[in-house]
């Protein structure tokens, strides 16, 4: 045993070693290949239009709610069943799974927020070829054909999406080990039911080799003990070519065709120093893929917790411009179309197909599965301070006082694993930080707050409290013999809680109560890190497959283990409240769903211009996916930023959702200001614009919190006709009205940015000069320089008074800007609320819908139900693409009217209206005369 423990300490040294060096990339051979995963290789052996699987329309049954029909395989005689649902909101559900089953396959609990309603499906047409189907509304219709067994969905004469129409449908039943004992029961079982004949003993024998009873990955066994249990579905997308979505990946905005290489991986993994550009696994997986052109929008979720691959192929990937023009010159037929096809090791086929058609439909529709992006307090949208690691409390107070030194504002300070005694979570070093309530305080008479990291790997410790309270109430995850699993991570051995069970969820809450954590504060949010699971001595970094989570193997469960650690940290620090505040809880590994309890980021990226660049489009893939909350490291973990790449950075960061500056225990310290007084101020600026910026983000997170609509969004959401916006993803949309185009280009001295829309103004936000839409715009940029576009028709509410955090600026008033377009009503809403309670759900809110029409601007009550008052009032308007009026009048609720100051910019059309006064809830309307 001792010589294992040494032997283990020099693994664990070894894994530091390599973190701290700071300077390898990641290892490649750590992670498998789809060749190095047996199930992933065997399906993908298979040959398109081969298809064994048969309809039998013998036995279909057609209810209210659901059409059953059995599937047959005729090479093995194994019986499926396929389950089809019509739900509301132009959705479809596919269901499939062995109709007799050896034992249950694993079925995604917890990630849906309710069974989906569903809607009647009516008969059509039927005969011995196969079925027609109603889905209702504008002629959408259900094709079921029996042989092979294909689905196709129609919309008049158009096909949206068939499955299994290259006959890649795979279902590796359950069976008996044949070269082993087996349960006689079984047995027994499957000789009596010809539905579960498996295939002969000769040819299981042959793919034994297959590893399918049994897997090696380096020096780690997989023992498989269910055997083969894989499944697989072809989906084709006719008239598509840009699909998006199946997060994480260090990769480009619209998905690549796999062909050539790699399919996309799903399957949450601690990746060190990942590589760019790849479709290897990273911390989180989403199964949602979006499919767009420029007539509809139409997605696909595939729900399921296992090890997935995702396949893209296209017919017109790799033809040039030239050769499409060649096609079309030639009148060439072919319709683009885009082919995906989905390969998860255990469970069952599970889809839900999204119909959209436009884009928000889809969002909505998902949304209504797996629940909208949680609210956040405000204060967590401001900035965020974190490094690994903050050495003590003198040096926590000292960062602090830099920022007011600085005159740099800033929410969050952040502690990492050190603070802790002995990578012990839920408690403190107790010579670094002896009197942590003391630190808090601190904060709290600074209006700031703190955030420390609590991870899901318990110290194996007799004389750690929360490590025997798991122990003893068996609350730690098993391994395959039935023993406690332990792994390695940083401190040393380590149990895992088995989070899948709800009262070892119940308890984790628990913990987080002010009487549990010793030194916790209401100003004490957390940092879930580690938890995809992280095991240093597992493979691939992580657990054993057939670790055990109660009747479940850790293989149908591992990408669901971080959504649960999340949920039930979240759970945790409502309870502590009491159920009144709003939590706040930062994620590393995450599935479907996350999105209900808090915030991602893009993990352990490094101080390289392309991790800057790669940030926009992991981040714009998570919000298509409903994970609105996104950021990435400013800076860069890893490594250490140049000045010039630093700064981009921040201008970067500052429009992204979550803002934080995140480094390397072995990197050289970077507060903000440790560049010398120039880049400080490029700094503090970019982060005082954020801070202005603040009221238009909190709306934005309302918005998507009511909706399921991302926040940084692609262009081709606000512009889905618009192919030149289909592939950009180097600028985003915040909301529907900001347009950034950050500078990720070192050395840059212009960047060219496209401004969407034939009938769209889009007017600088620093120099208010106004650009029509529909063009690529060319902008000289200097180090100050960060490229931002209002578009003409919205108006923004902001608040330029920046004090050291945003809870200072409660009451502080706000500056509307009025971007007018001639063709349209300019809109805007303004979103007021306490900022960090759960009162908003009983209607204490302030909702006000502004508009400039008819040279009137007027604010209206959007929520005449909804009670609360602010002391903010409306400083000042400035109003963008303006003409010079004679005189410009206030009429407040009461009827009384009053003159308000006005200056006007003649070069620049900038009408600025100045000290109007009136109170921000309440109804009021200016007039230009």
């Amino acid at each position: 045993m001792a010589a294992f423990t040494e032997r283990m300490a020099s693994v664990l040294l070894l894994w530091l070693a390599v973190c701290l060096s700071g300077t390898w990339a990641v290892d490649k051979g750590n992670f498998k290949t789809c060749d190095q995963s047996a199930f992933c290789k065997r399906q993908r052996a298979l040959k398109p239009g081969e298809s064994p699987y048969r309809a039998l329309l013998e036995t279909m049954e057609l209810t209210n709610t659901r059409l059953t029909l059995q599937l047959i395989n005729d090479n093995n005689k194994v019986r499926l069943l396929l389950e089809l649902y019509r739900l509301q909101g132009n959705i479809t559900r596919v269901k499939i799974n062995e109709l007799k089953p050896l034992k249950p396959r694993y079925e995604v609990p917890d990630v849906l927020i309710r069974e989906p309603p569903t809607e009647p499906l009516s008969l059509l047409s039927q005969d011995e070829n196969g079925v027609v189907l109603s889905l209702g509304a504008e002629s959408q219709r259900v094709i079921v054909s029996a042989r092979p067994f294909r689905l196709d969905i129609m919309e008049g004469r158009d096909v949206l999406m068939s499955l299994n129409s290259r006959g890649l449908l795979a279902f590796e039943h359950l069976r008996m080990r044949k070269d082993t004992q087996a349960d006689p029961e079984g047995e027994k079982k499957e000789e009596a039911d010809p539905a579960n004949q498996a295939e002969t003993a000769k040819e299981e024998e042959e793919k034994v080799e297959d590893g399918m009873w049994e897997e090696s990955f380096k020096s780690h066994a997989d023992s498989k003990p269910s055997g083969p249990s894989a499944v697989s579905l072809d989906f084709s997308l006719p008239g598509v070519e840009h699909v998006y979505g199946i997060p994480e990946h260090a990769d480009t905005l619209r998905l690549k065709t796999t062909d050539n290489g790699d399919p996309y991986r799903l399957y949450n993994l601690d990746v060190f120093q990942y590589e760019l550009y790849n479709p290897m696994a990273l911390y989180g997986a989403v199964p949602v893929m979006l499919a767009h052109n420029a007539q509809r929008t139409t997605g696909i979720f595939w729900l399921n917790a296992a090890e997935t691959w995702v396949d893209i192929s296209s017919n017109t990937a790799g033809k040039t411009v030239f050769g499409k023009m060649l096609d079309y010159v030639q009148g060439s037929s072919e319709t683009p179309q885009t082919d995906v096809r989905w390969i998860s090791e255990s469970g069952i086929i599970d889809v839900f197909i999204m119909l959209g058609p436009t884009p928000k439909d889809i969002f909505s529709q998902y949304a209504s599965l797996t629940g909208t992006q949680s609210f956040p307090p405000l204060s967590a949208l401001a900035y965020h301070q974190c490094r690994w690691n903050y050495n003590d409390q003198k040096d926590v107070q000292e960062v602090d006082a830099g920022f007011d030194e600085h005159d740099i504002p800033y929410d969050f300070i952040w502690l990492d694993i050190e603070h802790t005694d002995g990578k012990r979570y839920f408690t403190w070093d107790p010579h670094k930080f002896a009197s942590p309530k003391e630190m808090l305080q601190g904060l709290v008479e600074k209006k700031r707050k703190m955030v420390a990291i609590v991870d899901p790997h318990i110290k194996v410790d007799s004389n750690y409290k929360i490590h025997n309270e798991i122990r003893s109430k068996g609350f730690y995850i098993k391994n395959k013999d039935g023993g406690d699993y332990e792994g390695w991570c940083w401190p040393g051995s380590a149990g895992y809680p088995d989070f899948t069970r709800a009262d070892m969820r119940a308890w984790w809450a628990s913990m987080f109560a002010y009487d549990q954590y010793e030194g916790s504060m209401e100003n004490l949010y957390t940092w879930n890190d580690m938890n995809e699971p992280s095991v240093f001595n597992g493979p691939e970094v992580t657990m054993h497959k057939d670790a055990m989570h109660g009747a479940w193997e850790h293989r149908d469960v591992h990408n669901l283990y971080g959504f649960y650690v999340q949920m039930a940290t979240a759970e945790g620090l409502i309870q502590r409240s009491g159920g009144v505040e709003r939590p706040f809880v930062l994620t590393r590994a995450f599935f479907a769903g996350s999105q209900r309890y808090g915030a991602v980021w893009t993990g352990d990226n490094a101080a390289e211009w392309d991790h800057l660049k790669i940030s926009i489009p992991m981040c714009l893939s998570l919000g298509l996916v409903g994970i609105s909350f996104c950021g990435a490291d400013v800076g860069g973990f890893f490594k250490s930023p140049s000045t010039e790449l630093l700064v981009r950075w921040y201008q970067t960061g500052a429009y992204q959702p979550f803002f934080r500056a995140h480094a390397h225990l072995d990197t050289p310290r970077r507060e903000p200001w440790l560049f010398g007084p120039e880049n400080t101020a490029l700094i503090r600026e970019a982060v005082r614009q954020r801070y202005t910026l603040l009221p238009y983000w909190y709306q934005q997170f309302y918005q998507a919190h009511q909706t399921g609509e991302p926040i940084m969004r692609p262009l081709w959401v606000e512009y889905p006709q618009d192919p030149a916006t289909f592939a950009i993803d180097d600028e985003f949309l915040i909301g529907r009205d900001l347009l950034v185009h950050p500078v990720t280009e070192e050395g840059a001295r212009g960047v060219t940015a496209y401004l969407p829309g034939k009938d769209e103004l889009w007017f600088d936000v620093h120099t208010f000069q106004k650009h029509n839409g529909a063009q690529n715009l060319y902008i000289p940029v200097t180090m100050s320089s960060i490229p931002v576009f209002q578009r003409g028709g919205s108006i923004i509410p902001r608040k330029l008074r920046v004090r050291r955090s945003s809870t200072c600026m409660e009451h502080d008033p706000y500056t509307l800007y009025v971007a007018l377009n001639p063709q349209r009503t300019a809109e805007g809403e303004l979103y007021i609320d306490d900022g960090h309670t759960f009162n908003y759900e009983k209607k204490e809110f302030i909702l006000r819908k502004l508009s400039f029409t008819k040279n009137i601007l007027s604010s209206v009550n959007m929520a005449p139900d909804a009670q609360f008052s602010t002391r903010s009032w409306i400083e000042r308007i400035i109003i963008l693409g303006a003409s010079k009026p004679s005189k410009v009048t206030l009429k407040t609720a009461g009827g009384q009217e009053s003159q308000v100051e006005f200056e006007f910019d003649a070069s620049m059309s900038v009408l600025t209206l100045r000290k109007p006064g009136m109170n921000a809830g309440v109804d009021w309307s200016v007039t230009l005369q």
